[in-house]
């Protein structure tokens, strides 16, 4: 009855953050938005190439990037003139091609909502693609390491002796390599890409934290009263670790899980940006980031747009939500 009451004040105190409430709100539609592309109701087709080459945002207009394209042709023709090769005189000449051909083509549009990439395929419907990725890999991540976590951090804490040397090691060993670097060299080293490869690197790597916090807190519940009632009438260690002293820490855990979530998006997205990532028919927002590079080269920064606001309102909005259930689950304002 005690434990039921304890999170109902927190649902309450968590209620009044407005602000912290407003980010569960936008997590919440995030997810709705995952689980719609997952049955497949949006964003089905993110492949079909549903515009010309490059179609511009709509509010630009059709012609937004012609006069660009032309100037930047005729540069690259005077170039020519005087034997000096151009660097993007290929990606210009099918740029062209793509919009010579554009009226030819009368089911591709000449403009789409958010624009469209090189092949004309909705930036949009590709943003919306990527976060079904990029929050899928963030939640599986983020559940295997703060499992790993929690069980090694028990284990080490509960027990002590050579159970905790072994952990401690493995904990230093971890630690003193870089996260960004360890996860690099673990990609590097695998050479697999995908989505569960990426699950795993993130997951096997990313307990490090979570393995700290609850094994401190495991080390303080074990010799209280109520640990020791449990010995005394004959509990078993895993009973004692698990029913006993998990309930109590769950608030240090449900935390860890948030912060982790954002810190593995992240990764994902950097690993896909640097090529160690998801595979080439799969999207997200680190493959559009990836695909946005060359493009700014030519002036289309919509893709690049659309990939960086879709992750920083996540982010933003799951960074504010962790920080107000910190607040509401924290014993000391009980």
């Amino acid at each position: 009855m005690r434990e039921s009451s304890v999170w109902a004040l927190a649902w309450r105190r968590f209620r009044r953050d407005r602000l912290g409430f407003f980010s569960l709100i936008v997590v919440l539609l995030y997810l709705v938005v995952v689980l719609a592309t997952a049955t497949g109701l949006v964003a089905r087709d993110w492949q079909q190439e549903a515009g010309v080459s490059f179609a511009p945002p709509t509010f630009l207009g059709p012609g937004a990037d012609t006069p660009q394209l032309a100037k930047r042709a005729e540069g690259a023709q005077a170039l020519s003139d005087y034997g000096i090769p151009d660097p993007l005189g290929p990606d210009l000449a099918e740029i062209a091609k793509g919009l010579s051909g554009a009226s030819a083509n009368e089911t591709r549009a000449p403009t789409l909502a958010l624009g469209g990439d090189k092949w004309g395929r909705d930036v949009l419907k590709k943003a919306v693609k990527g976060t079904e990725t990029s929050l899928f890999v963030g939640l599986a991540a983020a559940a295997l390491a703060t499992f790993l976590g929690t069980l090694f951090g028990a284990q080490a804490g509960f027990r002590g002796g050579k159970v905790d040397d072994f952990f401690n090691w493995l904990y230093s060993v971890l630690t003193s390599i870089p996260y960004l670097l360890l996860v690099l060299a673990v990609a590097a080293v695998v050479n697999q890409k995908g989505v569960l490869t990426v699950i795993l690197i993130l997951g096997l790597t990313g307990w490090t934290g979570i393995f700290r916090l609850i094994r401190a807190e495991y080390l303080k519940h074990r010799v209280r009263e109520y640990v020791l009632a449990a010995d005394a009438i004959g509990a078993s260690g895993a009973r004692r670790m698990f029913v006993h002293i998990l309930p109590n820490v769950s608030h240090v855990v449900l935390v860890q899980l948030s912060i982790c979530v954002v810190l593995f998006i992240k990764s994902e997205v950097i690993l896909t940006f640097l090529g160690f990532g998801v595979g080439v028919d799969t999207v997200s927002w680190g493959s559009m980031l990836a695909e946005a590079g060359s493009e700014l080269l030519l002036g289309k920064w919509w893709q690049l747009t659309a990939a960086t606001v879709a992750m920083a309102i996540l982010v933003t909005a799951f960074s504010l939500f962790t920080d107000a259930m910190r607040d509401a689950l924290d014993p000391r304002l009980k």
